[in-house]
């Protein structure tokens, strides 16, 4: 990866830098002065409203295209006292910047992703405290964003507890949220109060909250997603109820989520404390910002672009792919079954589950197969043939055996790990996610995190972490209207492990929707026929898989087509040459119109994967594969059946 950035500084001053300027806001607050900054385009404006008197906040504000994003809103840290920092804070001076960040990930939805930006940091005593700090705000083409900065305290840290960063919505805004996997409701801001998870919620932070990203449309027709980037040594945030019907706050978490074993909140496990040395830097709290639901997908990446560059070094080693899971009874010859398996379909990955070593209970040693399974004989067979093999290891003896483990696996030649039962929440958690992300990577693992984790752009710092969950996936079979949710959803935020499974009985969706799932999602590291066995397989052609055995998991170019959450989606990703499209419907039957402009110049064959006559139940209805010469000219009717979809490769014809 590489990455330039080119700052221009400038001191109090009118003139406009890079689309910066500093100018009195005669709209809303004739009394104060702001900071104004525009994104590289123009089109998105952000403001930083400064305090006049001891008792205003700093207040922050955007607009698209003249629409407005969010009101003035104020922003605050809360001290460990209780006090808040922002409030009663001394306005010192300014300065402007004007950033190229753009990199080239070793995977994502594009070939490069855009990081350039302008930004704005005004920086502030706090009278009381005598804290000094920052207040730092960025307007991309894509998005904005704000963030603290604690420049200075007395005694070099500063003890934390929570914060208050407010997003005041345009009256009549409305809200997709949900909370540890659960299903998502729709609400007024301030009246955010997500479905509990019942497994889940019980172990975690209690109230009306929801994890990041929101999905908000306003009133005007802009489309906004809230989440996060660069989360380092800092506790998640989740979003409460604000103070009116049409804003809400974050919550820093005080409790893991998914504390298995624990039953609820208690001493043992709460941390509503936590310290920082300065100088310290907070998240970004970041608003994706689009005329439309389905164009939020295009701009995904700026949640990583933001984040801290990689901190690995070299990357050649990443390899994106798709995985295989072997389950138990574990055998030898079902590792062979696996392997071959994997071979057929093209796959690149498999994986060995829960209870491949000691006993299976926590306890157990990770590095000590169970009997009947040579493991380094195993991985040495899988990579004659180009095939990873990742081992699953839970929560406990990641904690105990870290050094242990990666020390075997790297002499065993493994290719990554799964780790199971993570918690995230603590300023604890975060640190101990960070470590074994980049003890793994130090040793040339790749890392794929399960249970209740949200994404803020760690794969940018540590490139090793491909996949994290973080969703209701396809194990627990929800709904087709669950899953055209979560592209405007869970998915803006980062990589999203669904595991997507294949004519199974307990689908609730057609196997066209289960193929189109593999373009929709992105996920550089995406689990295949998940309740599978090869058995299952051996008999028949079951031509639909040539769709699984091609479709990628990361990408030169992501169009997104058309979409509304809850409803449908259909989004079209390039690889090389070759474009892929996904297109999955809810409940409803649905026809859609495609334009081809973005397939480009020439002839193209498209093999289309689609839903045939209606079932008794979905996962009945079966696939029909046809082939199609089309070119760029053409428009394109995707027929779909309820709870349905459709997956097109698209390959030029000369």
């Amino acid at each position: 990866m590489r990455a330039t950035r080119r700052t221009v500084l400038s001191g109090m001053s009118a003139s406009a830098i890079g689309g910066v300027s500093m100018s009195l806001n005669a709209q809303s607050t004739p009394d104060r002065a702001s900071l104004s900054i525009a994104s590289p385009n123009g089109r998105l404006v952000a403001r930083i409203l400064l305090p006049q008197r001891s008792v205003d906040y700093p207040l922050w504000s955007a607009m698209l295209d003249g629409r407005t994003i969010i009101e003035p809103s104020p922003l605050a840290l809360v001290l460990g006292n209780g006090r808040l920092l922002g409030p009663h804070a001394r306005y010192l001076d300014q300065t402007t910047s004007t950033i190229d960040d753009s990199w080239t990930p070793p995977y994502g939805i594009a070939a490069t992703y855009d990081g350039r930006a302008h930004q704005v940091e005004a920086r502030f005593e706090d009278r009381r405290s005598r804290i000094r700090f920052a207040i730092r705000l960025l307007a991309h083409d894509d998005g904005v964003a704000v963030r603290f900065v604690l420049l200075a305290a007395p005694g070099g840290k500063v003890e934390l507890g929570g914060e208050a960063m407010t997003f005041r919505f345009p009256t009549g805004t409305e809200i997709w949220s949900s909370r540890d996997e659960g299903e998502f409701a729709r609400s007024a801001p301030g009246r955010i109060n997500p479905v509990p998870h019942p497994e889940l919620t019980n172990s975690t932070d209690k109230g009306a909250l929801a994890d990041t990203p929101l999905l908000a449309t306003t009133p005007d027709g802009l489309s906004l997603s809230l989440s996060e980037s660069d989360r380092l040594h800092y506790p998640r945030p989740m979003f409460a109820p604000g103070d009116t019907e049409q804003s809400v706050t974050t919550r820093l978490m005080h409790f893991p989520g998914r504390a298995t074993g624990y039953s609820g909140p208690g001493e043992t496990h709460a941390a509503p404390l936590f310290s920082v040395e300065t100088p310290f830097t907070t998240p970004w709290r970041l608003i994706l910002a689009s005329e439309t639901p389905a164009k939020l997908l295009e701009k995904a990446g700026l949640v990583a672009t933001l984040a801290t560059p990689n901190r690995l070094g070299d990357t050649g080693w990443i390899r994106p792919g798709r995985a295989f899971r072997i389950r138990k009874p574990y055998s030898h010859a079902g590792a062979m079954e696996g392997i071959a398996f994997a071979e057929k379909r093209k796959l690149d990955y498999i994986e060995f589950d829960a209870h491949w070593y000691g006993d299976g209970t926590d306890p157990s040693d990770a590095t000590r197969p169970i009997d009947g399974l040579d493991m380094a004989a195993i991985v040495a067979e899988a990579r004659r043939r180009n095939i990873g093999t990742i081992l699953y290891v839970d929560r406990v003896p990641a904690m105990r055996q870290l050094p242990d483990i990666v020390a075997t696996y790297r002499r065993w030649g493994v290719a990554g790990v799964k780790f199971g039962f993570i918690w995230e929440g603590r300023q604890e958690d975060v640190d101990f996610i960070y470590d074994l992300v980049k003890t793994c990577g130090d040793n040339h693992l790749l890392v794929n995190l399960h249970d209740n984790l949200r994404p803020a752009g760690l794969e940018r710092t540590l490139p090793n972490y491909v996949a994290l969950e973080g969703v209701r996936g396809n194990e627990q079979f929800p709904t087709a209207r669950h899953n055209v949710t979560l592209p405007f959803t869970r998915s803006l935020s980062g990589p999203i492990d669904y595991t997507i499974c294949y004519d199974h009985y307990r689908n609730r969706t057609t196997n066209a929707h289960q193929l189109a799932m593999a373009a929709v999602y992105y996920n550089p590291l995406t689990f295949l026929y998940w309740y599978d066995a090869p058995a299952k397989y051996a008999a028949g052609a079951w031509p639909a898989l040539r769709w699984f055995d091609e479709c990628p998991t990361s990408w030169d170019e992501t169009h997104a087509i058309d979409g509304q959450p809850g409803q449908f989606v259909a989004v079209a990703r390039r690889r090389g040459r070759r474009w892929f499209l996904g297109a999955m419907t809810n409940e409803d039957a649905r026809r859609i119109t495609v334009p081809l402009r973005f397939l480009g110049n020439g002839g193209w064959r498209a093999t289309i994967f689609a839903d045939g006559a209606a079932g008794a139940q979905p996962r009945s209805t079966p696939v029909i594969i046809s082939t199609r010469n089309l070119s760029a000219q053409d428009e394109l009717t995707i027929d779909m059946a309820r709870s349905g979809g459709q997956a097109i490769l698209f390959e030029p014809a000369d």
